[in-house]
C-alpha cells in the first residue's frame, strides 16, 4: 500500500466525525507531557541514586538494580504493549497504564527497603511499556500532513532526547531541596495532567486491529528479551564466563529465534515482518538501539563523575547537562522539517551518530582535575545535538507508512530498540568501566587520589566505548539508509482531496 494511502487511512482513523484533528496539537502536549515522564524518570532516578542509596543502606553493586528492575518490564514488554494498543485501543490503554505509573511511582516513592523500590520500579517499566507504545501510535495515526509531521516528530524526539537532561536538573533540585522520594512523588502530577487530557482530547477510541493475540509470539518475544537484558545486568556485577550470565543470554538469544520463526508462519503475528523488513525503517530501529546503547552507560558516568569526582551538588550536576538538552531540542527541532526533505534521512542520522561519537571522544579525554569548560560542555554539546537528530528522523522513519493496525507494533519497537539497546549498553559499558577501574588499582596502594584517578581511568573507558558505538552507528547507517531526499510535502488538502462543502 501507499504511503498517501496509509496516511489517508490514518486521517480518517483520526479525524472521523470528530474534531480530533482540530485538536491535533493539544493531542500532541498531551501525549508528550507522558512521553516526558518516561523519560524524565529514567534521568531523574539517576541522579537521585546515591540520596536513595544512603537512605536505603543497598551496596554499590545492587543500586543498578534500581534501573535494572525497570530496563527489564520495561524492554520485555514493550512489544507486547504496542499490540495490545492495537487489539484494545489506544484511548483507553494510555489513560489506564499512565494512572497506573503514577501509583507505581507513589509506591516507590514511599519505599521503606531496598527490595520494596526495585519492586516499584519493575511495576513502573510494565506501565511504561503499555504506556509508551500508545502514546507514539496515537501521534504517528494523529498527524498525517507531510509538513505537520515533521515538525511533530522533531517535537516529539527533542522530548524523548533533551528530557532525559531536563530530568537531571529537576531530579537535582527535587533531591537536594526535598529528598530522594520526590524524584518519583513528582510522576502523579504529570501522570494526571496527561490522563485528564487524554480523557477529555481523544475523544474516539477505535480498535485498530481484531486479530487474536500472537500468544506464542508474546511468550517467545517477552522472555527472550528478558533473558537478553537480565544476562547482560548479570555480567556487570559477576562476570561474562559465569554460568548464570551465559544461561540467560544463550537463552534469550533461543528464543527470540524462535519468536522469529513463529512471526514467518502465524497467521496474525505480534511482529509482522513487513514492519522491519523495510529498508529505512530497519535502519532507524538499530539507529535508535545504537544511541541508546552509548548514550544511557555515559549519561550515568557523567554524573557520577561529577558528584563524586568534581563534588557537584544535586541541582549543580543537572545544570551542567542543560546545554546537552538544549541542542538536541534545537538539533531535533530542525531536522525533519528543514534538513531531511533536502537530504534525505541517510546523512542526517549518520552525521548525528558522528557526532555522538566525536562527543564522547571528546569527553573520554577527562582526568580527576579537568574543566568542566574545556571538556563537558562541548563533548555534551555535540552529543546532544547529535543525538537529536538521530532520535527525530529514527523514530519518524521508524513509523512513517506503517499501516494503521501495526501503528502500535512499530511503536513498540522504536521504544525497545532505544530501552534495550539502553540496557545492554548501561551493562555494557559499566562492565568495561568496572574492569578497567580493578587494573587500575591492581598492586597500588587504595589511597584516595588512587581511587579517585581510578574511577576516573573506568568513566573514560566507558567513554571511548561509547564513542566507539556511535562511530560504528554512523558507518553502518550510511551504508544501509537510503539517502533520497524527500518528495515535495503535500498539505493534506492537496493529499486528499474533498469535494467543496465537504466536512
Amino acid at each position: 500500500m501507499s504511503q498517501q494511502a496509509t496516511e489517508s487511512r490514518g486521517a480518517a482513523s483520526t479525524e472521523g466525525g470528530d474534531s480530533t484533528h482540530a485538536r491535533r496539537w493539544w493531542i500532541l502536549a498531551v501525549l508528550g507531557f507522558a512521553q516526558l515522564m518516561i523519560v524524565l524518570d529514567i534521568a531523574v532516578v539517576n541522579i537521585a541514586l546515591p540520596s536513595a542509596q544512603r537512605a536505603l543502606h543497598f551496596s554499590n553493586n545492587n543500586r543498578e538494580w534500581i534501573v535494572t528492575a525497570y530496563a527489564l518490564t520495561f524492554g520485555s514488554l514493550l512489544l507486547a504493549g504496542g499490540r495490545l494498543g492495537d487489539l484494545f485501543g489506544r484511548k483507553r490503554l494510555f489513560v489506564a497504564s499512565t494512572l497506573g505509573f503514577a501509583a507505581a511511582s507513589v509506591t516507590g516513592g514511599a519505599a521503606q527497603s531496598f527490595g520494596m523500590l526495585v519492586a516499584a520500579r519493575g511495576v513502573q517499566g510494565v506501565f511504561a511499556a503499555l504506556m509508551a507504545p500508545a502514546a507514539l501510535s496515537l501521534v504517528t495515526n494523529t498527524f498525517t500532513d507531510p509538513r505537520e509531521r515533521g515538525t511533530a516528530f522533531g517535537i516529539w524526539g527533542a522530548i524523548s532526547g533533551g528530557g532525559a537532561a531536563i530530568g537531571l536538573l529537576l531530579g537535582g533540585v527535587l533531591t537536594q531541596a526535598l529528598s530522594w522520594r520526590w524524584t518519583m512523588f513528582v510522576n502523579l502530577g504529570f501522570a494526571l495532567v496527561a490522563a485528564a487530557g487524554a480523557a477529555v482530547l481523544l475523544r474516539r477510541d477505535v480498535h485498530s486491529s481484531r486479530d487474536p493475540i500472537d500468544v506464542p509470539g508474546t511468550v517467545t518475544a517477552t522472555a527472550g528479551l528478558f533473558a537478553v537484558v537480565y544476562g547482560f545486568a548479570y555480567a556487570q556485577n559477576h562476570s561474562w564466563g559465569s554460568s548464570t550470565t551465559v544461561g540467560f543470554l544463550a537463552t534469550g538469544a533461543a528464543l527470540l529465534a524462535v519468536f522469529v520463526a513463529i512471526q514467518i508462519r502465524a497467521a496474525h503475528p505480534l511482529m509482522p515482518l513487513r514492519v522491519v523488513l523495510d529498508r529505512n525503517r530497519g535502519v532507524s530501529f538499530l539507529a535508535l538501539g545504537i544511541a541508546g546503547l552509548g548514550a544511557f552507560g555515559a549519561f550515568l558516568f557523567q554524573t557520577y563523575y561529577l558528584q563524586q569526582i568534581k563534588g557537584y551538588s544535586p541541582t549543580h550536576t543537572g545544570l551542567a547537562f542543560l546545554p546537552f538538552a538544549a541542542a538536541l531540542v534545537i538539533s531535533a527541532s530542525i531536522a525533519n522539517a528543514r534538513i531531511v526533505p533536502r537530504t534525505g534521512p541517510r546523512p542526517v542520522v549518520a552525521s548525528g551518530l558522528a557526532l555522538g561519537a566525536i562527543g564522547y571522544g571528546l569527553v573520554a579525554q577527562i582526568g580527576v582535575h579537568s574543566s568542566y569548560d574545556a571538556y563537558i560542555l562541548p563533548a555534551n554539546l555535540l552529543s546532544g545535538a547529535g543525538i537529536g537528530l538521530v532520535f527525530a528522523v529514527a523514530t519518524d522513519f521508524a513509523v512513517r507508512g506503517v499501516e494503521p493496525g501495526d501503528a502500535g507494533v512499530a511503536s513498540g519497537l522504536v521504544n525497545a530498540s532505544n530501552q534495550v539497546g539502553g540496557s545492554i549498553g548501561l551493562a555494557l559499558l559499566s562492565t568495561f568501566a568496572a574492569t578497567a577501574t580493578t587494573h587500575y588499582l591492581a598492586g597500588k596502594q587504595a589511597t584516595a587520589s588512587v581511587i579517585a584517578h581510578a574511577a576516573v581511568h573506568g568513566y573514560t573507558t566507558g567513554f571511548w566505548w561509547a564513542a566507539g558505538f556511535f562511530a560504528a552507528g554512523a558507518l553502518i547507517t550510511g551504508l544501509l539508509m537510503h539517502g533520497a531526499p524527500q518528495p515535495a510535502p503535500q498539505t493534506q488538502a492537496e493529499a486528499n482531496p474533498q469535494p467543496a462543502g465537504a466536512n
